[in-house]
């Protein structure tokens, strides 16, 4: 299992976590949900208590992904499976996104 932390404009936002590589869950930090000056990170994740599950990478964050010639060469020089969208995402969007969107691994004990 792996985990990212979401963040919008260097803010907490949630937690993205990878449970297996077909199980996939968004949810908000409780700090930033109970801010209603904070605006959800995308129309498909409206502020909610509940957890958003997905049994793949939500649209939202895989596109945030290079695609074709880009994304192989990424694949290529940092090592990871060019099949793991999560690995990608973790190594590729942490500063330097077209959004406001980043994201942080979170280690693992």
């Amino acid at each position: 299992m792996r985990s990212l932390e979401i963040c919008r404009n260097g803010i907490l936002t949630g937690i993205l976590t990878e449970e297996n590589r077909k199980s996939y869950v968004f949810r908000y930090d409780n700090n930033y949900l109970n801010n209603t000056m904070k605006p959800a990170i995308s129309l498909t994740f409206p502020k909610t208590q509940q957890e958003y599950r997905s049994k793949f990478l939500f649209p939202f964050f895989s596109n945030m992904l290079s695609e074709g010639v880009n994304k192989k060469l990424q694949s290529i020089q940092l090592k990871i499976d060019e099949e793991d969208s999560f690995g990608l995402l973790a190594a590729t969007a942490q500063y330097d996104t077209i959004g406001a969107i980043t994201v942080k691994l979170i280690q693992s004990e």
